[in-house]
């Protein structure tokens, strides 16, 4: 085991990649001198070339769809948005071409690609590089959308994700890149489709993914001291979602929190809801709850921002409720 940040083992899992298959190369701003905005591409360039490591202008929609040209012909390549809210620039080659081609192809084309960089609310960083962009993604059909949150699934999951025939959205949250865990020496790989149990409990099951793993985490430790028994699942891939684990535990605690970042509007709590509501009702023993974020442009004044997100004291408050 070494210990490795969440950044190191992205850019370990992507380097493995690169050197284990000749078709895979990143495209993106800033990724090659500069080493990445996050430095998860830093010593790529002097290490690979400028044939697999693309700087490029800034013009998300021209060397996004490049990168779909060059998946079509068979490369996988790795797309990295200095800022995931920048690649709404590209929303039309993400849906349209890289969601949809294979179908639209009749089979003919697939789209093997990666789509990863920071996203999430920061710390004042303001409401355009404040952007969660699953909840724009997750009706396009065609694509796949993973959420890492520890550095041992950040380099699991990228390497499956680079692997896999689909298109795969890759978030990453700008907080947790120096999170700090130890990981396998030894090459691993994790599924893209899988929920992952945190902890097993049996008076309440709390969804969650990303940073808010660490806001249900940090209110679990008071929770517990206070005699309550929470299950918590990270999980992990927001499309397509792992309802098998999610319908196991609810069929177990019979009541369901969902804790997320995301807007509550359209976000991918409203879809958790509406499908444990469609194929789980009889398991319930009380409304499902979901603590989301505002609906407003995320303030860039520090005491604002913070208000606008779900912090552990409201999930304390909220199970406490819901149990008694």
């Amino acid at each position: 085991m070494v210990d490795r940040l969440l950044y190191e083992a992205l850019s370990e899992g992507i380097k493995e990649e690169i050197e284990r298959d000749s078709k895979v190369f990143i495209i993106g701003e800033d990724i090659g001198h500069y080493g990445g905005s996050y430095k998860v591409t830093k010593g790529f360039f002097e290490k690979y070339g400028n044939l697999r490591v693309l700087d490029t202008p800034i013009a998300e929609n021209s060397f996004t769809g490049l990168a779909i040209g060059a998946a079509m012909t068979g490369l996988r390549p790795i797309i990295e948005g200095m800022n995931m809210g920048f690649l709404l620039l590209a929303f039309n080659q993400i849906a349209n071409n890289a969601g949809m081609l294979h179908y639209t192809s009749g089979g003919n084309f697939s789209t093997p690609l990666v789509v990863r960089g920071p996203g999430g609310v920061g710390r004042q960083l303001g409401a355009e590089h404040s952007q969660r962009l699953e909840s724009y993604f997750q009706s396009v059909p065609g694509l796949q959308m993973v959420a890492c949150s520890t550095p041992y699934n950040a380099k699991g999951l990228i390497k499956s994700a680079i692997r896999s025939e689909n298109p795969v959205l890759f978030f990453e949250h700008v907080l947790l890149y120096n999170l700090k865990e130890n990981i396998p020496e030894e090459e691993y790989l994790l599924p893209l489709e899988k929920a992952e149990l945190i902890r097993s409990g049996t008076q309440i099951t709390i969804l969650t993914y990303s940073r808010m793993r660490y806001h249900v985490l940090q209110a679990t430790k008071v929770l517990v001291d206070k005699g309550y028994d929470p299950e918590i699942i990270d999980i992990i891939s927001l499309k397509p979602l792992d309802i098998g684990t999610i319908s196991a535990s609810l069929r177990k605690t019979h009541k369901v929190l969902i804790v997320e970042e995301c807007m509550k509007t359209g976000g991918i709590g409203a879809t958790l809801k509406s499908i444990i509501l469609e194929y789980l009702f009889d398991f319930l023993d009380a409304p499902i709850i979901s603590l989301s974020s505002q609906d407003v442009p995320t303030p860039y004044n520090g005491f604002l921002e913070e208000l606008t997100l779900i912090q552990p004291h409201k999930i304390i408050e909220t199970v406490e409720k819901m149990i008694r």
